[in-house]
Protein backbone atom coordinates (compact mmCIF):
# COMPACT_ATOMS: atom_id res chain seq x y z
CA UNK A 1 0.00 0.00 0.00
CA UNK A 2 1.67 3.27 -1.11
CA UNK A 3 2.73 5.50 1.74
CA UNK A 4 1.44 2.95 4.23
CA UNK A 5 4.17 3.55 6.84
CA UNK A 6 2.97 5.35 9.93
CA UNK A 7 3.78 9.09 9.81
CA UNK A 8 5.37 8.88 13.26
CA UNK A 9 7.76 6.11 12.17
CA UNK A 10 10.29 8.60 10.76
CA UNK A 11 11.45 12.10 11.57
CA UNK A 12 12.83 12.79 8.12
CA UNK A 13 13.90 11.24 4.82
CA UNK A 14 17.51 11.25 3.62
CA UNK A 15 17.94 10.97 -0.15
CA UNK A 16 21.13 10.81 -2.22
CA UNK A 17 23.70 8.66 -3.98
CA UNK A 18 24.81 7.39 -0.57
CA UNK A 19 23.14 8.45 2.67
CA UNK A 20 25.32 6.54 5.13
CA UNK A 21 27.09 9.59 6.59
CA UNK A 22 23.81 11.50 6.88
CA UNK A 23 22.13 8.50 8.51
CA UNK A 24 24.93 8.27 11.06
CA UNK A 25 24.59 11.97 11.85
CA UNK A 26 20.82 11.56 12.17
CA UNK A 27 21.27 8.73 14.64
CA UNK A 28 23.70 10.83 16.67
CA UNK A 29 21.00 13.51 16.82
CA UNK A 30 18.39 11.02 18.00
CA UNK A 31 16.44 11.27 14.73
CA UNK A 32 14.67 8.35 13.06
CA UNK A 33 15.64 8.53 9.40
CA UNK A 34 14.27 6.86 6.31
CA UNK A 35 17.38 6.55 4.13
CA UNK A 36 16.92 6.24 0.36
CA UNK A 37 19.98 5.75 -1.83
CA UNK A 38 21.56 3.51 -4.46
CA UNK A 39 23.11 1.05 -1.98
CA UNK A 40 21.18 0.62 1.29
CA UNK A 41 24.36 -0.99 2.62
CA UNK A 42 24.89 -2.50 6.04
CA UNK A 43 26.20 0.73 7.57
CA UNK A 44 23.20 2.72 6.38
CA UNK A 45 20.81 0.05 7.65
CA UNK A 46 22.54 0.18 11.03
CA UNK A 47 22.14 3.93 11.44
CA UNK A 48 18.76 4.55 9.80
CA UNK A 49 15.35 3.52 11.07
CA UNK A 50 14.96 2.03 7.61
CA UNK A 51 17.15 1.96 4.49
CA UNK A 52 15.62 1.58 1.04
CA UNK A 53 17.53 1.00 -2.16
CA UNK A 54 16.29 2.95 -5.18
CA UNK A 55 17.21 2.11 -8.75
CA UNK A 56 18.17 5.67 -9.71
CA UNK A 57 17.95 9.28 -8.58
CA UNK A 58 15.62 10.04 -11.46
CA UNK A 59 12.27 11.74 -10.97
CA UNK A 60 10.30 8.60 -11.80
CA UNK A 61 12.33 6.23 -9.61
CA UNK A 62 12.47 8.51 -6.59
CA UNK A 63 8.83 9.51 -6.65
CA UNK A 64 7.83 5.85 -6.87
CA UNK A 65 10.13 4.97 -3.96
CA UNK A 66 8.87 7.85 -1.83
CA UNK A 67 5.26 7.02 -2.63
CA UNK A 68 5.84 3.44 -1.50
CA UNK A 69 7.81 4.13 1.67
CA UNK A 70 7.44 7.73 2.89
CA UNK A 71 4.32 9.48 4.17
CA UNK A 72 3.49 12.71 2.36
CA UNK A 73 4.77 15.73 4.25
CA UNK A 74 7.82 13.96 5.70
CA UNK A 75 10.72 16.47 5.60
CA UNK A 76 13.55 15.52 3.24
CA UNK A 77 17.29 16.24 3.32
CA UNK A 78 19.06 15.78 0.00
CA UNK A 79 22.68 14.67 -0.27
CA UNK A 80 24.90 14.28 -3.32
CA UNK A 81 23.32 13.46 -6.66
CA UNK A 82 21.05 16.44 -7.32
CA UNK A 83 23.63 19.04 -8.37
CA UNK A 84 22.43 18.87 -11.97
CA UNK A 85 18.80 18.00 -11.24
CA UNK A 86 16.89 20.94 -9.73
CA UNK A 87 13.82 19.67 -11.57
CA UNK A 88 13.97 16.41 -9.60
CA UNK A 89 14.38 18.43 -6.40
CA UNK A 90 11.29 20.46 -7.29
CA UNK A 91 9.30 17.28 -7.91
CA UNK A 92 10.29 15.89 -4.50
CA UNK A 93 9.41 19.22 -2.87
CA UNK A 94 5.82 18.94 -4.08
CA UNK A 95 5.35 16.02 -1.66
CA UNK A 96 8.09 16.54 0.92
CA UNK A 97 9.31 19.87 2.34
CA UNK A 98 13.01 20.20 1.56
CA UNK A 99 15.34 20.95 4.45
CA UNK A 100 18.22 22.57 2.63
CA UNK A 101 18.96 24.56 -0.49
CA UNK A 102 16.04 25.26 -2.80
CA UNK A 103 16.07 24.07 -6.42
CA UNK A 104 16.55 27.67 -7.56
CA UNK A 105 19.55 28.17 -5.28
CA UNK A 106 21.12 24.95 -6.56
CA UNK A 107 20.47 26.03 -10.15
CA UNK A 108 22.27 29.34 -9.57
CA UNK A 109 25.23 27.88 -7.72
CA UNK A 110 25.81 24.94 -10.08
CA UNK A 111 25.58 26.97 -13.31
CA UNK A 112 29.27 27.72 -14.01
CA UNK A 113 28.71 30.99 -15.86
CA UNK A 114 26.15 32.23 -13.37
CA UNK A 115 28.46 31.38 -10.46
CA UNK A 116 31.45 33.08 -12.10
CA UNK A 117 29.41 36.23 -12.64
CA UNK A 118 28.11 36.15 -9.08
CA UNK A 119 31.58 35.68 -7.58
CA UNK A 120 32.89 38.57 -9.68
CA UNK A 121 30.11 40.85 -8.41
CA UNK A 122 30.77 39.75 -4.83
CA UNK A 123 34.52 40.30 -5.21
CA UNK A 124 35.33 36.66 -4.40
CA UNK A 125 38.52 35.32 -6.06
CA UNK A 126 37.70 32.63 -8.63
CA UNK A 127 39.36 31.03 -11.69
CA UNK A 128 39.36 32.79 -15.02
CA UNK A 129 36.96 31.23 -17.53
CA UNK A 130 38.41 29.69 -20.69
CA UNK A 131 36.75 29.03 -24.04
CA UNK A 132 39.68 27.52 -25.93
CA UNK A 133 41.99 24.54 -25.40
CA UNK A 134 45.32 25.06 -23.71
CA UNK A 135 47.81 23.34 -21.39
CA UNK A 136 46.63 25.49 -18.47
CA UNK A 137 42.91 24.85 -19.04
CA UNK A 138 40.79 22.40 -17.07
CA UNK A 139 37.55 21.22 -18.66
CA UNK A 140 34.76 20.29 -16.27
CA UNK A 141 31.19 19.07 -16.62
CA UNK A 142 28.51 21.30 -15.15
CA UNK A 143 26.74 19.76 -12.18
CA UNK A 144 29.22 16.89 -11.81
CA UNK A 145 31.04 15.94 -8.63
CA UNK A 146 33.89 13.68 -7.57
CA UNK A 147 36.53 15.03 -9.95
CA UNK A 148 36.46 12.10 -12.38
CA UNK A 149 34.89 14.37 -15.02
CA UNK A 150 37.79 16.86 -15.11
CA UNK A 151 40.17 16.82 -18.09
CA UNK A 152 43.18 19.00 -18.86
CA UNK A 153 44.17 20.57 -22.17
CA UNK A 154 41.68 19.62 -24.87
CA UNK A 155 37.94 19.94 -24.48
CA UNK A 156 36.28 16.50 -24.20
CA UNK A 157 33.28 15.63 -26.29
CA UNK A 158 29.82 16.04 -24.88
CA UNK A 159 27.51 18.79 -23.74
CA UNK A 160 27.72 20.74 -20.52
CA UNK A 161 31.49 21.26 -20.55
CA UNK A 162 33.09 24.49 -19.39
CA UNK A 163 36.70 25.61 -19.12
CA UNK A 164 38.66 27.23 -16.30
CA UNK A 165 42.26 28.36 -16.12
CA UNK A 166 44.23 26.08 -13.83
CA UNK A 167 45.07 27.51 -10.43
CA UNK A 168 48.11 25.98 -8.74
CA UNK A 169 48.24 25.34 -5.02
CA UNK A 170 46.83 23.17 -2.27
CA UNK A 171 43.32 21.78 -2.76
CA UNK A 172 41.14 22.58 0.24
CA UNK A 173 37.49 22.74 1.22
CA UNK A 174 35.47 24.61 3.81
CA UNK A 175 32.40 23.04 5.38
CA UNK A 176 29.91 25.62 6.58
CA UNK A 177 26.33 26.17 7.67
CA UNK A 178 24.16 28.88 6.15
CA UNK A 179 20.91 30.51 7.26
CA UNK A 180 20.16 32.60 4.18
CA UNK A 181 21.92 35.66 5.60
CA UNK A 182 25.36 34.54 6.77
CA UNK A 183 27.61 31.51 7.22
CA UNK A 184 29.09 29.68 10.20
CA UNK A 185 32.28 27.77 9.37
CA UNK A 186 32.43 24.19 10.67
CA UNK A 187 35.97 23.42 9.52
CA UNK A 188 38.61 23.46 6.81
CA UNK A 189 40.00 20.32 5.20
CA UNK A 190 42.67 19.43 2.66
CA UNK A 191 41.75 17.20 -0.27
CA UNK A 192 43.72 14.96 -2.60
CA UNK A 193 43.15 13.02 -5.79
CA UNK A 194 43.37 9.32 -6.62
CA UNK A 195 44.27 9.66 -10.30
CA UNK A 196 43.94 7.20 -13.15
CA UNK A 197 45.05 7.74 -16.76
CA UNK A 198 41.46 8.44 -17.80
CA UNK A 199 40.49 10.40 -14.66
CA UNK A 200 43.54 12.34 -13.42
CA UNK A 201 41.50 14.45 -10.98
CA UNK A 202 39.38 11.71 -9.40
CA UNK A 203 38.59 12.48 -5.76
CA UNK A 204 40.75 10.55 -3.31
CA UNK A 205 39.93 11.80 0.16
CA UNK A 206 40.11 14.59 2.72
CA UNK A 207 41.70 15.31 6.08
CA UNK A 208 40.83 17.94 8.64
CA UNK A 209 40.71 20.16 10.42
CA UNK A 210 43.69 21.93 8.87
CA UNK A 211 45.08 25.10 10.42
CA UNK A 212 44.71 28.39 8.57
CA UNK A 213 45.85 31.76 9.83
CA UNK A 214 43.15 33.94 11.36
CA UNK A 215 43.18 36.63 8.63
CA UNK A 216 42.55 34.03 5.91
CA UNK A 217 39.77 32.39 7.92
CA UNK A 218 38.16 35.81 8.35
CA UNK A 219 38.50 36.63 4.64
CA UNK A 220 36.92 33.33 3.61
CA UNK A 221 34.18 33.73 6.21
CA UNK A 222 33.31 37.20 4.89
CA UNK A 223 33.20 35.86 1.32
CA UNK A 224 30.85 33.08 2.39
CA UNK A 225 28.62 35.59 4.17
CA UNK A 226 28.26 37.58 0.94
CA UNK A 227 27.61 34.42 -1.08
CA UNK A 228 24.96 33.12 1.33
CA UNK A 229 23.14 36.45 1.45
CA UNK A 230 23.13 36.72 -2.35
CA UNK A 231 21.74 33.22 -2.95
CA UNK A 232 19.48 32.58 0.08
CA UNK A 233 21.48 29.41 0.75
CA UNK A 234 20.49 27.48 3.88
CA UNK A 235 21.84 24.39 5.62
CA UNK A 236 25.10 22.48 5.36
CA UNK A 237 27.23 23.28 2.32
CA UNK A 238 30.85 23.26 1.27
CA UNK A 239 33.10 25.27 -1.01
CA UNK A 240 36.16 23.89 -2.79
CA UNK A 241 39.14 26.17 -3.13
CA UNK A 242 42.83 26.41 -3.93
CA UNK A 243 45.30 27.82 -1.41
CA UNK A 244 48.28 29.12 -3.41
CA UNK A 245 51.78 28.29 -2.26
CA UNK A 246 53.75 31.22 -0.92
CA UNK A 247 50.75 33.35 0.07
CA UNK A 248 49.01 32.21 3.22
CA UNK A 249 46.48 35.05 3.01
CA UNK A 250 45.03 34.17 -0.42
CA UNK A 251 42.48 31.69 -1.77
CA UNK A 252 40.63 30.99 -5.02
CA UNK A 253 37.09 29.63 -4.77
CA UNK A 254 36.45 26.90 -7.34
CA UNK A 255 33.00 25.53 -6.64
CA UNK A 256 30.12 25.62 -4.17
CA UNK A 257 28.32 22.42 -3.15
CA UNK A 258 24.94 23.47 -1.71
CA UNK A 259 24.33 20.26 0.28
CA UNK A 260 26.01 18.04 2.87
CA UNK A 261 29.13 16.59 1.28
CA UNK A 262 32.04 14.19 1.59
CA UNK A 263 33.69 15.98 4.52
CA UNK A 264 30.75 15.12 6.77
CA UNK A 265 32.86 12.05 7.57
CA UNK A 266 35.76 14.29 8.63
CA UNK A 267 33.88 16.67 10.92
CA UNK A 268 30.80 14.82 12.23
CA UNK A 269 32.35 12.70 14.98
CA UNK A 270 33.30 12.39 18.62
CA UNK A 271 31.05 14.05 21.16
CA UNK A 272 30.46 17.11 18.99
CA UNK A 273 26.86 18.04 18.17
CA UNK A 274 25.44 16.28 15.13
CA UNK A 275 26.04 18.29 11.98
CA UNK A 276 22.67 17.17 10.67
CA UNK A 277 21.04 18.69 13.76
CA UNK A 278 22.93 21.92 13.07
CA UNK A 279 21.84 21.69 9.42
CA UNK A 280 18.18 21.50 10.41
CA UNK A 281 18.57 24.44 12.78
CA UNK A 282 20.30 26.48 10.07
CA UNK A 283 17.40 25.79 7.71
CA UNK A 284 15.18 27.49 10.31
CA UNK A 285 17.54 30.46 10.53
CA UNK A 286 19.43 29.36 13.65
CA UNK A 287 23.22 29.26 13.43
CA UNK A 288 25.39 28.26 16.35
CA UNK A 289 29.06 27.47 16.71
CA UNK A 290 30.49 24.46 18.51
CA UNK A 291 33.95 24.08 19.98
CA UNK A 292 35.34 20.71 18.83
CA UNK A 293 35.61 18.16 21.62
CA UNK A 294 38.63 16.58 19.94
CA UNK A 295 41.73 18.37 18.74
CA UNK A 296 43.07 15.54 16.59
CA UNK A 297 42.78 15.23 12.82
CA UNK A 298 40.58 12.79 10.96
CA UNK A 299 41.00 11.51 7.40
CA UNK A 300 38.58 9.74 5.08
CA UNK A 301 39.66 8.15 1.80
CA UNK A 302 37.75 6.39 -0.96
CA UNK A 303 38.93 2.94 -2.04
CA UNK A 304 38.08 2.32 -5.69
CA UNK A 305 37.72 -1.19 -7.07
CA UNK A 306 40.95 -2.07 -8.93
CA UNK A 307 38.96 -4.60 -10.96
CA UNK A 308 35.45 -6.01 -10.73
CA UNK A 309 35.57 -7.48 -7.26
CA UNK A 310 33.81 -7.95 -3.96
CA UNK A 311 34.94 -7.77 -0.35
CA UNK A 312 33.19 -11.04 0.41
CA UNK A 313 35.32 -13.24 2.64
CA UNK A 314 37.49 -10.43 3.98
CA UNK A 315 37.16 -9.67 7.66
CA UNK A 316 35.96 -6.10 7.83
CA UNK A 317 38.28 -3.72 9.72
CA UNK A 318 36.69 -1.30 12.16
CA UNK A 319 38.24 1.62 10.26
CA UNK A 320 36.07 1.16 7.16
CA UNK A 321 32.56 2.15 6.11
CA UNK A 322 30.31 1.62 3.09
CA UNK A 323 31.25 -2.08 3.07
CA UNK A 324 29.26 -3.70 0.24
CA UNK A 325 26.81 -6.53 0.80
CA UNK A 326 28.24 -10.04 0.59
CA UNK A 327 26.73 -10.74 -2.82
CA UNK A 328 27.56 -7.36 -4.39
CA UNK A 329 30.36 -7.16 -6.95
CA UNK A 330 31.72 -3.65 -7.47
CA UNK A 331 32.63 -2.67 -11.06
CA UNK A 332 36.20 -1.64 -11.81
CA UNK A 333 36.76 2.01 -10.95
CA UNK A 334 33.64 2.37 -8.81
CA UNK A 335 33.87 3.23 -5.08
CA UNK A 336 34.41 0.03 -3.11
CA UNK A 337 34.42 1.35 0.46
CA UNK A 338 35.64 4.22 2.63
CA UNK A 339 38.67 4.10 4.93
CA UNK A 340 39.18 6.30 8.02
CA UNK A 341 42.10 7.28 10.25
CA UNK A 342 42.69 9.66 13.15
CA UNK A 343 45.98 11.06 14.42
CA UNK A 344 47.35 14.04 16.31
CA UNK A 345 48.15 16.00 13.14
CA UNK A 346 46.65 16.13 9.63
CA UNK A 347 49.86 14.80 8.06
CA UNK A 348 49.86 11.75 10.34
CA UNK A 349 46.17 11.05 9.74
CA UNK A 350 46.72 11.27 5.98
CA UNK A 351 49.70 8.91 6.17
CA UNK A 352 47.74 6.38 8.23
CA UNK A 353 44.69 6.43 5.97
CA UNK A 354 46.98 5.92 2.96
CA UNK A 355 48.56 2.88 4.63
CA UNK A 356 45.17 1.42 5.47
CA UNK A 357 43.93 1.94 1.93
CA UNK A 358 47.06 0.26 0.55
CA UNK A 359 46.71 -2.65 2.99
CA UNK A 360 43.14 -3.27 1.86
CA UNK A 361 44.14 -3.22 -1.81
CA UNK A 362 47.08 -5.54 -1.06
CA UNK A 363 44.70 -7.97 0.63
CA UNK A 364 42.48 -7.96 -2.45
CA UNK A 365 45.47 -8.61 -4.70
CA UNK A 366 46.72 -11.43 -2.50
CA UNK A 367 43.31 -13.07 -2.51
CA UNK A 368 43.08 -12.78 -6.29
CA UNK A 369 46.48 -14.44 -6.55
CA UNK A 370 45.25 -17.38 -4.49
CA UNK A 371 46.73 -16.54 -1.10
CA UNK A 372 44.76 -17.47 2.00
CA UNK A 373 44.43 -14.52 4.34
CA UNK A 374 44.35 -14.81 8.10
CA UNK A 375 41.27 -13.40 9.81
CA UNK A 376 43.41 -10.67 11.36
CA UNK A 377 45.36 -9.87 8.18
CA UNK A 378 44.38 -6.19 8.33
CA UNK A 379 44.51 -5.76 12.10
CA UNK A 380 48.10 -4.39 12.22
CA UNK A 381 46.74 -1.30 10.45
CA UNK A 382 44.35 -0.43 13.27
CA UNK A 383 46.74 1.92 15.05
CA UNK A 384 49.36 4.48 14.06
Amino acid sequence: MPGSCRPEAYDLALIGLSTRALARSARRAGLRALAIDLFADADTREHAARAVRTTALSRRALLATLEAHAPAGLPAVLGAGFENAPDVMAAIAQRHPLKGATPETVRRLKDPRALAGLLARLDVPHPQSADADGPDVLWKRAGASGGAHIRAGSRPRGNGRYGQRRVDGRAASVLFLANGARAEIAGFSEQWTDPTPSAPYRYGGAVGPIPLIAPLRATIGAALDRLVAATDLVGLASADMILPAGDETAFTLLEVNPRPGATLDVFDRGDDPSLLARHLDACEGRLWSATPSRLDAHAAAVVYAPWRCSLSGLRRPAWTADWPAEDDATPKGAPLCTVFASARAPEAARALVDRRRAALLDALSARRDGARLADDALEPMVTE
